[in-house]
């Protein structure tokens, strides 16, 4: 699991204020109070959506306001109450105060939480007429509505796994679809520890995806960066194998990728079972669209895979072939969609 987390400001709408009011109409000089109450301000709830998955629209905005309630008016109208502001978050979001470090709350699957309550609307003078006071000018305030700096956190679950040997080229196709900017550099295990970004193919679908550390031969036995990240390649549904179509060490991509499939196998079966889409990567350092074709058509003969096994060509320096390759990802999670 990885951790995704937000700081935000959330603020109630205040309550109207009571109104002082008198009737005043034709034949009635002298009407008694009418002034009506303020409307409440509106809430913040907080509601559990299956849709949304991450955090990252929080990321962006830090300011969330619910609308003040109107105040009262003459001849007995309420004033109308405010909107509530409503924040959808993922199920398993925990919710902080992040003033005291309160735990406020554990989000649950459907749950539903005001988190922040509008301030009650003010008392209209027609409430404070009495026997002794006929004519009262006397009304109340709106009440503020509450106020609180929350700090969210998320246990994000990796959808897709980037895996291969170092260097294979991962932390530069993740910043390159994603937000996430993972350190970049030209040797081995650039990537010390899982990185996480979110790809958004449009607005209605995103992909979380994990850069983990590269793999090499032995990592099964806890070699180099070995058993840790591949318990977290475990939680993922997909796995893209990147492959470099020029490996800088004179092996070959078929090789490479034999490697990762064998430590995958030996650390747990289950791994290797996993929907798999075989990426070759850095097709760019190739001259023409023809040597990237033949590459690609090399690679899937010397592998045998199978047709329901994408073998797909890719730059992710250049972005080409990217987006085909993400909307694999997008079927593979969800093959009752298509």
């Amino acid at each position: 699991m990885f951790a995704d987390h937000a700081v935000i400001h959330v603020k109630a709408g205040d309550g109207g204020n009571g109104c002082v009011s008198f009737r005043r109409e034709k034949y009635i000089p002298k009407g008694g109070p009418d002034g009506g109450d303020g409307g409440k301000g509106g809430d913040i709830v907080i509601v559990a959506d299956p849709n949304v998955v991450t955090l990252l629209d929080f990321r962006g905005q830090h300011h969330w306001k619910a609308t003040n309630g109107q105040p009262g008016m003459g001849k007995h109208m309420h004033g109308a109450d405010g909107e509530d502001n409503v924040l959808r978050l993922p199920a398993g979001t925990l919710i902080y105060n992040d003033e005291t470090g309160e735990l406020l709350l554990d989000l649950q699957p459907e749950e539903t939480v005001v988190i922040a309550k509008g301030g009650a609307g003010g008392i209209g003078n027609d409430h404070f007429k009495s026997a002794t006071n006929q004519v009262p000018r006397e009304s109340t305030p709106g009440e503020d509505g509450e106020r609180f700096t929350l700090r969210l956190e998320l246990k994000l679950m990796a959808d897709v796994g980037l895996v291969g040997m170092p260097n294979a080229g991962k932390s530069t196709f993740l910043s390159s679809v994603t937000r996430a900017r993972p350190k970049i550099a030209d040797y081995p295990f650039t990537t010390l520890a899982p990185q996480l970004g979110i790809a958004e193919l449009d607005n209605e679908r995103r992909i979380v995806i994990a850069d983990i550390p590269g793999l090499i031969e032995g990592a099964a036995q806890g070699v180099g960066l070995g058993h840790d990240f591949l318990r977290h390649i475990e939680r993922t549904r997909v796995l893209i194998h990147l492959l470099d179509v020029q490996p800088p060490d004179g092996t070959t991509p078929a090789e490479n990728y034999r490697v990762i499939r064998k430590e995958l196998a030996e650390h747990s079966p289950a791994l290797a079972e996993k929907h798999e889409i075989i990426a070759l990567n850095k097709l760019d350092l190739l001259a023409s669209d023809e040597e990237r074709e033949q590459a690609v058509g090399d690679l899937r003969a010397e592998l045998r895979v199978g047709h329901d096994v994408e073998v797909l060509g890719i730059s992710a320096a250049t972005k080409q072939g990217v987006r085909p390759l993400l909307e694999a990802c997008w079927h593979g999670l969800h093959p009752q969609r298509d």
